[in-house]
């Protein structure tokens, strides 16, 4: 994984069922991955749901915040396809 790549992680089964039911929304509703991604972790098959962490930019609208780099970090979900 190179430095500057959002960290993804495959969910359990378990996890991925908490996340769907806290946002009341269905894996159809999830954006999509394509299964040939090369960021997606190597165990990842079709109909998994990936988490994506992102650090917040530095200089973005919310530093006054969180001044230092780093300190946010938002998360994302895709669906295996």
């Amino acid at each position: 994984m190179h430095i500057l790549q959002p960290k993804h992680t495959k969910l359990k089964e378990k996890e991925t069922e908490e996340i769907l039911s806290n946002l009341n929304i269905s894996k159809a509703q999830i954006p999509k991955i394509l299964s040939n991604d090369p960021s997606l972790p190597e165990d990842c098959g079709v109909g998994d749901v990936i988490k994506i962490e992102r650090r917040e930019p530095k200089g973005s609208a919310s530093d006054k915040d969180h001044p230092k780099e780093g300190d946010k970090i938002n998360l994302y979900y895709r669906v295996v396809v």
